[in-house]
């Protein structure tokens, strides 16, 4: 089934150009897509990672978490993203992704 003119999403305005709660719906909605993309990336990364290491205590890595978080927290600092923000999704992320290799790391040796 193709789509139509009208079915193809257009370019969402940029926040400083919204005039309309419509225009800043479609700008988040067109966003959350983009990020769904680049979290199934990463996504991948934390299967390559569970097929990779050799133990499953491998997977839980404290000093890479938080050097994480501080890599995100410095580019938040830098692109303007409150460090409210950054630090919380990070880590909520980080912990659901480590939870994920853990389930794939099993999987991969069942």
């Amino acid at each position: 089934m193709s789509q139509s003119v009208s079915d193809t999403p257009t370019k969402p305005l940029d926040p400083e150009d919204c005039q309309t709660m419509e225009e800043v719906r479609a700008g988040v909605d067109a966003l959350d897509r983009e990020l769904v993309a680049m979290l199934v990336r990463r996504q991948g990364y934390m299967e390559a990672a569970a097929r990779i290491k050799p133990g499953i205590e491998d997977v839980r890595v404290p000093w890479r978490i938080e050097d994480v978080v501080a890599k995100v927290l410095a580019e938040a600092r830098i692109l303007g993203l409150s460090e409210r923000i950054a630090e919380p999704v990070w880590r909520v992320l980080i912990e659901q992704c480590i939870e994920h290799e853990e389930n794939a790391w099993r999987t991969h040796r069942a």
